[in-house]
């Protein structure tokens, strides 16, 4: 299978003024093409580091990172952007919508820093990536006249539109109740099955528990990396 991510050794090391701050701790992880895991862990565990690390958000301290067969920890910051845009759709907790704007006008806008579209117009494969969340008929809707779960499936469409490698998803369900947030991963689910790559960030266990694997952090250092309850290894090996 090939390796979507893989980082050997990554440590990350914060300093304010004399203090240093260890947040990974010699982190290394693979994840295949295809796979839906969840980084699971207490404030101050590293997982948000790592995820930023992952993101091409943030340099490592030490080690390797590579994205999609790219090493990314030897990009400069222009090249790293270009990496980030070209390899990933984010999702965030808060949705990061333009309130002025429709959902179409929202999934557009990652079209506009791309140039790999020259087959189909960009209003096309907005049209087509709201559609594939179930928004079809909510195109010309602006935020404020979405529900929270309408808002964050147009997030979600933003964050596909580009055709990444790699979905990487903040929190997702953070600001949203009990059964949007099993809506929502019910859709990250179907976009698994279609071949989607996930990786989601997320402190709710039982969210962690709706994907396919759970790794979990503390301290700056992976403690666990294990099948989910109801992925298909796990129910095997019962």
């Amino acid at each position: 299978m090939e390796t979507v991510i893989r980082t050997a050794g990554l440590t990350k090391v914060y300093i304010t003024g004399e203090v240093q701050v260890q947040a990974l701790r010699g982190v290394d992880l693979k994840v295949e093409r295809g796979e839906f895991s969840a980084i699971v862990g207490a404030s101050g565990s590293g997982k948000s580091t790592l995820m930023n690390i992952i993101g091409c958000l943030d340099y490592p301290t030490s080690g390797e990172y590579l994205l999609d067969g790219v090493q990314v920890n030897t990009l400069d910051r222009n090249q790293l952007a270009g990496i980030r845009n070209q390899k990933i759709g984010f999702v965030f907790q808060g949705f990061n919508l333009l309130t002025r704007t429709s959902a179409l006008e929202n999934v557009e806008l990652p079209m506009l820093y791309s140039r790999n579209h020259k087959e189909q117009s960009p209003r096309e494969l907005a049209r087509t990536a709201l559609e594939r969340v179930g928004l079809g008929d909510r195109i010309h809707h602006h935020p404020n006249q979405l529900s929270g779960g309408q808002q964050q499936r147009v997030a979600i469409a933003r964050a596909l539109v580009n055709q990444p490698a790699l979905l990487l998803a903040d929190e997702p369900t953070g600001n949203l109740d009990t059964r949007t947030s099993l809506e929502i991963m019910h859709l990250f689910a179907e976009l698994n099955q279609q071949g989607m790559t996930i990786v989601l960030i997320t402190h709710e266990r039982d969210i962690a528990e709706s994907t396919r694997r759970i790794i979990e952090m503390r301290d700056g250092e992976i403690v666990s990396d294990h099948p989910a309850a109801g992925s298909p290894a796990e129910e095997q090996g019962r």
